[in-house]
């Protein structure tokens, strides 16, 4: 039918962000697309015959909901065009795009098969100069950074059975984490960086290190400055255009990871005292108040409304 194609145009439109759509196939089009929804983060597998993904200015104006997208290309070629470059891609490479940016993305091939990932930019943030570096930019997942990704995003599409709700948040942090190792590798393989670029790289680097080691009682300020080899003053200095400082980022962090547990239907027997304790809080008093500052409410009430409230 020759409105299949401008169907999944406005379905792209809602899932991923509004884009015209090209295909010699128009008059018989036939696609499918598996999303997998992980708490902000998206993954997504993807087939369709050949077509012209094309993301305009004027599109952009519109709707931008200011994304980094990663395709791993499975099954087919193709080319990626973009103000500022343009390049080939072929299976088992790795593509980033943004939302915000113009592009011409042609698949070939028949069948086309891609993994997409979706990010939040503000989960990975970069200074425009930045993004423009590693945005089309075809990455190998042979070896390195890209392999850890691509492997991931393999296991992860490959069978999702095995899989919780509550699962989800756990996987999207991973993937954000291996997003953003990925980007700061990227940035300092290049050839002269921005002081500021520099920074945000840095950043990245030690949000994941962060992340890695919340169940750490001993992360501090000054065991991540040393895992860095900078200073204490500088890890401060680094977070002060952040919207947190080094400590209440962690806490956070750790605050988070503990709402999701208490809400984990799979860890309904492990007593709130030990959650708060593999997170960092080995005084109770200290969790709870922490908690209802951020929360609004007890942990105890939290993990009760979670578990026994029907959905």
């Amino acid at each position: 039918m020759p409105d299949r194609l401008d169907y999944w145009a406005e379905l792209l439109g809602r899932s991923h962000a509004p884009m015209e759509l090209c295909s010699d196939y128009a008059d018989d089009f036939r696609a499918s697309q598996r999303v997998l929804d992980l708490g902000g983060v998206t993954v997504w597998s993807l087939t369709f015959q050949p077509l012209v993904f094309r993301r305009t200015p004027k599109l952009i104006r519109q709707s931008d909901p200011e994304n980094y997208h990663l395709s791993l290309v499975v099954r087919g070629t193709g080319a990626g065009v973009w103000r500022h470059r343009e390049t080939q891609y072929k299976p088992f490479d790795l593509l980033i795009s943004s939302s915000s940016l113009p592009n011409d993305v042609h698949g070939i091939g028949a069948p086309v098969s891609t993994l997409g990932l979706e990010i939040p930019k503000v989960l990975v943030p970069l200074p425009r100069d930045a993004a423009r570096r590693i945005v089309g930019v075809p990455v190998s997942t042979r070896d390195g950074m890209g392999a850890l990704l691509a492997q991931f995003l393999i296991q992860l599409t490959e069978d999702t059975t095995s899989y919780r709700p509550t699962d989800g948040p756990r996987l999207g942090t991973v993937l954000t984490d291996l997003t953003a190792a990925l980007f700061a590798h990227l940035l300092e393989t290049g050839d002269s960086l921005s002081p500021e670029t520099h920074r945000r790289t840095l950043i990245l680097r030690i949000q994941a290190f962060i992340r890695e080691h919340l169940h750490d009682p001993h992360l501090t300020p000054a065991t991540i400055a040393a895992a860095h080899h900078i200073s204490t003053s500088y890890l401060h200095r680094l977070f002060r255009d952040e919207d947190a400082t080094v400590a209440e980022w962690i806490r956070r962090r750790r605050l988070e990871a503990a709402h999701r547990d208490l809400a984990d239907p799979a860890l309904r027997a492990l007593p709130i005292h030990t959650i708060a304790t593999r997170w960092g809080f080995p005084r109770a008093t200290d969790f709870s108040r922490a908690y209802r500052a951020a929360y609004g409410t007890t942990p105890k009430d939290h993990r009760h409304q979670a578990l026994h409230c029907p959905k």
